[in-house]
């Protein structure tokens, strides 16, 4: 079976046009609307190959979330983020994010990134 791909984002367009684009290439998708119900998919599922996370989320922000997924899932995350000034993606690398891709996604490089982390 091949791996999934869960996105956690707190906005439905996000989830929506994402999943959109994954799926029209043949990428099996999730989504989860909170950090907290991504870590029970993770919890639960157990081929998922890949995470791509909004890191500015209510509750638990992809900061929080990533070091947590990172410590007890050991999956790749990728951040999908709206946060694209100087200095945002090294923030997201140290918070332990594998990838980093700025909204509007540049799908070739998301691409990128999912076929190098998805057997």
């Amino acid at each position: 079976m091949a791996e999934k791909i869960l996105i956690i984002d707190d906005d439905a367009r996000n989830i929506f046009a994402l999943k959109a684009t994954l799926q029209a290439r043949k990428y099996d998708c999730i989504a989860a609307g909170s950090a907290q119900q991504g870590l029970a998919f993770l919890n639960n599922e157990k081929d998922i190959g890949v995470v791509l996370i909004d890191m500015m989320m209510p509750d638990m922000d992809g900061y929080e979330a990533i070091p947590k997924i990172k410590e007890r899932y050991k999956v790749p995350v990728i951040a999908v983020t709206a946060q694209a000034m100087v200095g945002d993606r090294e923030k997201c690398l140290e918070a332990g994010a594998d990838g980093y891709v700025s909204k509007p996604i540049d799908v070739a490089l998301l691409v990128a990134y999912l076929d190098q982390y998805l057997k």
